[in-house]
């Protein structure tokens, strides 16, 4: 393949992408609205995503913790670990496990699925069928992962800020009331906020992501594990992005993201 053949397929494909982007948002305002659909992915990602989510949330906690009140020990100032723990988490820990749980359990769900679908023609028979498998399949799973993705930041978030307070007291000899006390010093309302909307913007791009992997998807069962593996890498690549710039314009308005 010549490098102008790939430029070519690649803008293609980004075109399709915002093509399928610009009518799930046309679709999601329109009648039905797949009530049904919506809470059986809720359940199926969350199913996916759940146990992932604590088994990373707490190695990171604990890792960024103990590198935080090591340093505040070093420098005297071990009364506001909580100020520590509770910006690290929220800020940092909850964004990044949400990335990768959402990019790697969610997104891949959905991609499969819609895969495994396409293969069979399943979606072109609701062509036939005068059925928009946008209205009744893309809006449901990208919903569904979007609101997910907001409940694991809140759970990663409230892991991280009760892992640490633990780790901290009963590991590291911080007293309970310093780390209580400091825990809002450098975060407020508005760390929180950013820190939902990170996540409700990376569940909704991974789920766009594996819709578009998933429907695009051409030959067998290898094309299906094909668009797996590549709605993670993109899902990667996009969502690490979007939490730079989303930390870029929280800073810029004053919200230290």
């Amino acid at each position: 393949m010549t490098a102008a053949t790939a430029a070519k397929a690649l803008l293609s494909g980004v075109g399709e992408f915002f093509t399928l982007c610009a009518d799930t948002a046309r679709a999601a305002v329109r009648r039905p609205v797949q009530f049904a659909e919506f809470g059986a992915q809720c359940l199926a990602i969350i199913r996916v995503s759940l146990l992932p989510t604590v088994v990373m949330a707490v190695p990171f906690t604990v890792l960024v913790v103990f590198t935080l009140n090591s340093l505040l020990g070093e420098i005297g100032a071990s009364d506001l670990s909580g100020a520590g723990a509770g910006f690290g988490a929220i800020t940092q820990i909850g964004p990044l496990v949400t990335v990768l749980v959402v990019a790697g359990t969610g997104a891949t769900a959905i991609a499969a699925d819609l895969g495994s679908r396409t293969i069979r023609e399943e979606i072109d028979a609701m062509d036939v069928l005068g059925i928009d498998p946008i209205n009744r399949l893309v809006v449901p799973r990208v919903a569904a992962s979007t609101f997910v993705a907001f409940l694991l930041n809140g759970g990663v978030c409230a892991i991280g800020i009760l892992g640490g307070f633990f780790f901290s007291v009963y590991a590291q000899d911080v007293s309970p009331g310093s780390y209580a006390s400091s825990l809002t010093l450098l975060v407020g309302s508005g760390e929180v906020v950013l820190s939902q909307v990170k996540a409700a913007v990376f569940g909704c791009v991974a789920g766009l992501i594996a819709c578009y992997r998933g429907l695009s998807v051409s030959g067998g069962p290898k094309a299906v594990g094909n668009a797996v593996n590549e709605t993670v890498v993109y899902a990667f690549s996009a969502l690490f992005v979007l939490n730079l710039v989303l930390t870029a314009v929280g800073v810029a308005v004053g919200i230290g993201g």
